[in-house]
């Protein structure tokens, strides 16, 4: 028969090749399991440091601080995260993942709890700066982890799991955080967060395995410093750090004052605003993790090329909406805005993580995070140098924003131009668990994986 329908016998063959590839790109349950966990990890950094801007009112009732110190105690955070990011990459690929892990967000968790016990002003300030100083290396540290246990065809599905956590910070997160706050007090969702952190932290004890595969990688007698220079003197960690940086500052010089924008030049109510972000997290929590899935199958630099004009599109589009357009309309440009925005970061940050050796992974996005956090407040400062406010009429006490629109090309220029520094990383050389025909663990939770370098 095979004789017969040589034709029929290649259809068959390259249907199951079809069908294996499908398979190989699809998470596994275990994998899921794992990735929910680090999502969870994920939704509470992002809760704790998005809860600060709307509490912003409420704390500067309950201890008499103006708008500039208030922006200074959001401030502490980032510069702790910094800071501590920066000197992360020294040791951090030194420990085991798990370990790391859970005492950099057993110091996040504390203090969180500061936050929320905070009986003065300087007393908030350094407990954010204490949350910041862990929770500003637990991002890193988890993507190292999706680097190290899931294989590389199925990477960019699973960052956006775990990105999907910023999403659902937006849409469930702040809002209930904001219910408790306004029947309660400002204490009260700093105290729900560290509980729920705690829980957190005890359920990743429980169900995480040791990842030290990474460390077989890494020479006995390399001194940190040493390892250091491997991270920051490398032609392909320099020109990855400089692609994240592009992105992190495009993307602030728009979000930073989007609020703003729509209040004074819009016409969009204080009251509804929250819409803006529910809206936007409601789709980002379905999308970011198609856009993975769309990386993994046609490949990671394609679909971030892709989502890049989508991008520089949807930001130039939001810069110019007119005054008195319905929120209706309004929201449609926004959450079109924030799906474009976040489908570029899933993309580049999986193909990132190929790029990155996996004995460097964890030191480098531990400098990955302090420089994103260093970029996110130049962004503020520059986007704040092109923004001024006039009058909406002579003599009138309300004003509008002006100089959003030259910000706006600013972002959609650069965004563009990070395509030079994307097709400039090269993957590393080595071969994935697959290609090596090592078997997968069916349950990543239930065994350590066995290290994999990602293919070329």
């Amino acid at each position: 028969m095979n004789e017969t329908f040589p034709g029929a016998r290649r259809t068959i063959t390259a249907a199951a090749a079809a069908r294996a590839q499908h398979d190989a790109r699809r998470l596994q349950p275990g994998e899921l399991s794992l990735l929910l966990i680090l999502a969870l990890v994920q939704f509470t950094i992002a809760v704790d440091f998005i809860i600060m801007l709307p509490l912003g009112p409420q704390l500067m009732r309950a201890f008499g601080i103006n708008t500039a110190q208030f922006n200074l105690a959001v401030a502490a955070y980032a510069f702790a995260a910094g800071v501590s990011g920066l000197a992360a990459g020294f040791f951090l690929d030194r420990f085991d993942r798990k370990r790391a892990l859970l005492g950099l967000y057993a110091g996040f968790t504390v203090g969180t709890l500061f936050c929320a016990l905070a009986p003065s002003y300087p007393l908030l300030v350094a407990a954010r700066a204490l949350a910041g100083l862990f929770g500003g290396i637990v991002g890193g540290n988890l993507i190292a982890i999706v680097g190290d246990v899931i294989p590389e065809q199925r990477r960019g599905a699973a960052v956006g799991v775990v990105m999907s956590a910023f999403s659902l910070a937006q849409i469930a997160g702040v809002p209930f955080g904001l219910l408790l706050a306004n029947r309660m007090n400002w204490h009260t969702p700093f105290l729900a967060l560290a509980g729920l952190s705690a829980l957190i932290w005890l359920g990743a004890g429980a169900r995480l395995p040791l990842l030290r595969t990474h460390l077989d990688a890494i020479g006995a007698a390399e001194s940190s410093v040493q390892r250091m220079r491997g991270v920051l003197f490398n032609r392909n960690h320099l020109v990855a750090l400089a692609l994240m940086a592009i992105i992190t500052l495009a993307g602030y010089l728009v979000f930073t004052d989007l609020a703003t924008f729509l209040v004074k030049n819009v016409g969009v109510s204080e009251h509804q605003l929250p819409w803006i972000y529910v809206c936007g997290g409601a789709f980002t929590i379905f999308t970011m993790s198609g856009f993975g899935r769309l990386a993994d199958r046609f490949g990671k630099r394609r679909i971030y090329t892709v989502m890049i004009f989508f991008a520089a599109v949807a930001t130039l589009a939001v810069a110019h909406l007119p005054s008195g357009l319905r929120l209706g309309l309004v929201l449609i440009f926004t959450t079109a805005f924030t799906v474009c925005m976040s489908g570029r970061f899933v993309p580049a940050m999986a193909y990132v993580t190929a790029c990155i050796e996996a004995r460097h992974r964890g030191g480098f996005l531990a400098v990955n995070s302090s420089v994103s956090n260093a970029i996110a407040g130049l962004a503020a400062w520059l986007g704040g140098m092109f923004l001024g406010e006039i009058p909406t009429s002579p003599g009138a006490d309300t004003t509008r924003l002006v100089g959003y629109d030259t910000v706006s090309w600013a972002s959609a220029a650069l965004s563009v131009a990070s395509l030079l520094l994307i097709y400039q990383l090269r993957q590393v050389e080595g071969s994935s668990a697959t290609a090596t025909g090592q078997a997968e663990t069916a349950d990543p939770l239930e065994a350590a994986p066995v290290p994999t370098e990602l293919v070329g």
